[in-house]
């Protein structure tokens, strides 16, 4: 969910800047800066947004530029001249000095200097505004989608190696029947005074080994991986949706681990963990 997206657009004498950051969150967190000519805009711009990003850390800027020298605040002439008499004959009844800088004691005087006209959004400007408002968005998902597909493909890198490590586990898991067989009927023979029925014996070592199959938990872990990879196929977000099935993916490798009885698939229970963390760590970067 990570993105960064501007457009500028000129209008007039100014140019309309529009600037659009997003980081990972579990939802939409909008905060938004919008110059004050814009502000009545500010449901409709915030509703744009929430529909085309649907979910991240997301910080909005609306400001603009004057291509041009902004004229100075004009000077109200008949109100200056209007204080200068009065002050004059203020001074001549009273007999108080005028001052040594007239100019400087008239423009503080009120309204000498107040620029009365107000500056109004009209819908031409509303329009192109709001066109640099698209291209910016526009700009941030094409930054999001490049994102993407950095990510699916390591995504499909690390799924790959889960799988390549769970075929690796079968040699392991076959040889381990016969070597617990062995293990046992050895550590009987070792005690002299013990008959044991062969057959009882059988029965026994049925039920440990069932206890210690993994093959549903190959199975699980197997169809969540097609799952996964289904899933990022589809055209919509679904970020969350993989973050639900990389959790499904844990439990069964989990399992594997406590059914692993011999150090060489724990070690490859140990690199599929170490695989599906990347997996889970870059998960939220998804959308």
């Amino acid at each position: 969910m990570t993105g960064y997206g501007k457009s500028v657009v000129a209008y007039k004498d100014k140019k309309i800047n529009v600037e659009i950051k997003s980081l990972n969150s579990k939802a939409l967190d909008l905060s938004v800066r919008i110059a004050p000519l814009y502000r009545e805009k500010e449901m409709e711009i915030r509703q744009y947004i929430a529909k085309a990003l649907t979910r991240g850390k997301v910080d909005f800027a609306l400001w603009t530029e004057k291509d041009t020298i902004v004229d100075a605040t004009p000077i109200n002439a008949a109100l200056v001249e209007d204080y200068y008499r009065q002050l004059k004959a203020i001074s001549e009844k009273t007999g108080i000095p005028e001052p040594a800088d007239w100019y400087n004691s008239l423009l503080h005087m009120p309204d000498v200097m107040t620029k009365t006209d107000t500056e109004v959004l009209s819908d031409e400007e509303w329009e192109v505004a709001k066109r640099a408002i698209r291209q910016a968005t526009d700009n941030l998902i094409a930054f999001r989608k490049q994102e993407g597909a950095a990510l699916e493909k390591k995504f499909n890198e690390k799924v790959d190696n889960i799988e390549k490590l769970l075929y690796s586990i079968e040699p392991y898991e076959k040889s381990r029947v016969p070597k617990i067989k062995d293990t046992i009927i050895k550590g009987l023979e070792q005690i002299p005074e013990v008959k044991y029925d062969k057959n009882r014996l059988e029965q026994e070592l049925i039920y440990y080994i069932e206890k210690l199959d993994i093959s549903e938990e190959k199975q699980r872990l197997s169809n969540h991986l097609k799952y996964f990879r289904e899933t990022m196929a589809e055209n919509q977000p679904n970020g969350k949706k993989l973050g639900f099935i990389a959790q499904e993916m844990g439990r069964e490798i989990n399992t594997t681990g406590s059914k692993s009885n011999q150090a060489e698939m724990q070690n490859i229970v140990v690199k599929m963990k170490d695989e599906l963390e990347q997996i889970k760590e870059q998960v939220l970067n998804a959308l």
